[in-house]
C-alpha cells in the first residue's frame, strides 16, 4: 500500500495559499490519476472557498515504473504544469484558476487550484446531452484558438520533424508491446512496414499548433454555465494538430463530428492514428508492470487499441 502525499502537506498549502484562518475539513483523494495525486479538500473560514483541488507530484503519486526518455514522452511535475497553464491562458483556453504553487526540495511540488463545480463533459453527454453539446461547441472553438498558436518546431526540440518523432516513438511503443502480447510480435513486420509506408506518403511542414496531446471529454470538466475547462494539461506542446485529432476522434467517438476539422492532412492523421493505438497498448502494459490499482481499466485499453492497430495493419 502506497504512502500518499500528508494531509499535514495540502493542510500547510492552503495556509499559505489561503490564510491561517482557512482550515482543512475534509480530504479526498480522486481517482484517475498515474503520475500525481489529484485531492479535494474541504474548507472552512472567512472568505474561502467550500473546496479546492491540490496537485500533488510527489514521487510516490507517480504508478509509472519507467517512461520512455524522448520528446513526445508527455511532461510531469510543476514546472511543465505551469509553463502550460500559462500558455492555454494565453491562447485563450480556459483552465481552473491557479491559487497558488509551491516547489520545495524538501517536500513534494504542490498546486492549489479552483475546483470547478460542474461535471466532466464524458459524464454530461450522459446526464444532460444540451448542456454537453453547448460545451462542445465552445470547445470546438477552443480548439481553433489553440490551432492558431503556432512554432516553428515541433514538440521540444528544433532538431527533427514531426512525423520523424513520430515514427521514432511509435517503432518504440510497436517494439515494447511485440515483447508483450504474442499477437503483436506475429504482426510486427506488418506494422513496421505499415507505419515506415504511412511516414513516407507524409509532406513537409514548418509551423506547428499548440495541442494537449490526451484531450479526451474526461479532461474537459464544465462550469455551471457548461463552459469548458481543460485539465491535465501538463503534456501540452506545439505538435500536428493531427495528432490531437487522432485521440480526440479515438476519445470522443459518435461525439467527435463537432471537432472534426476538414484543413488536417490525411496522410498525417493516418499515420498519428497507427502510432495512437501503438502507444495505447505499450503505456498501460507499461503500466500494469507496477501497481497502478485500477488494471481491468488499463488492461481493457491495451486489449481495444491492439484489436484497432492489427485491423489497421492487416486489413482484410
Amino acid at each position: 500500500m502506497r504512502d500518499f502525499t500528508e494531509p499535514s502537506e495540502l493542510r500547510r498549502l492552503v495556509r499559505v495559499a489561503l490564510g491561517s484562518r482557512c482550515r482543512v475539513t475534509g480530504v479526498e483523494r480522486l481517482r484517475g490519476g498515474s503520475k500525481k495525486g489529484v485531492y479535494r479538500l474541504a474548507l472552512t473560514g472567512t472568505g474561502a472557498p467550500p473546496t479546492v483541488i491540490a496537485y500533488s507530484w510527489a514521487p510516490q503519486e507517480n504508478f509509472w515504473p519507467s517512461v520512455p526518455t524522448d520528446p513526445l514522452t508527455p511532461a510531469s511535475g510543476l514546472a511543465p504544469f505551469l509553463a502550460a497553464h500559462h500558455t492555454l491562458n494565453a491562447a485563450g483556453a480556459r483552465t481552473p484558476h491557479l491559487l497558488h504553487a509551491s516547489e520545495s526540495a524538501d517536500h513534494a511540488d504542490l498546486a492549489l487550484v479552483e475546483d470547478v463545480p460542474g461535471d466532466t463533459l464524458e459524464r454530461a453527454f450522459t446526464t444532460d446531452p444540451p448542456r454537453a453539446a453547448k460545451a462542445l461547441a465552445e470547445l470546438s472553438f477552443t480548439l481553433d484558438r489553440m490551432s492558431a498558436h503556432t512554432a516553428p518546431h515541433p514538440a521540444r526540440t528544433p532538431a527533427s520533424t514531426s512525423e520523424a518523432l513520430t515514427l521514432t516513438r511509435a517503432l518504440s511503443d510497436l517494439a515494447e508491446a511485440a515483447a508483450r502480447d504474442p499477437r503483436v510480435s506475429e504482426a510486427q513486420p506488418a506494422l513496421s512496414d505499415r507505419l515506415h509506408a504511412l511516414h513516407a506518403a507524409v509532406t513537409p511542414r514548418t509551423a506547428y499548433s499548440l495541442v494537449h496531446g490526451e484531450l479526451g471529454p474526461d479532461h474537459v470538466l464544465l462550469t455551471p454555465d457548461a463552459h469548458p475547462v481543460l485539465i491535465d494539461i501538463e503534456g501540452l506542446l506545439h505538435f500536428d494538430p493531427e495528432h490531437e485529432h487522432a485521440f480526440l476522434r479515438l476519445r470522443f467517438g459518435p461525439h467527435y463530428a463537432k471537432l472534426a476539422r476538414p484543413s488536417l492532412d490525411p496522410a498525417r492523421l493516418a499515420l498519428h492514428t497507427l502510432a495512437l493505438h501503438l502507444s495505447l497498448v505499450a503505456g498501460p502494459l507499461r503500466l500494469l508492470d507496477g501497481d497502478f490499482p485500477h488494471r481491468d481499466a488499463m488492461r481493457g485499453i491495451a486489449e481495444h487499441n491492439t484489436r484497432e492497430a492489427l485491423r489497421l495493419a492487416l486489413p482484410e
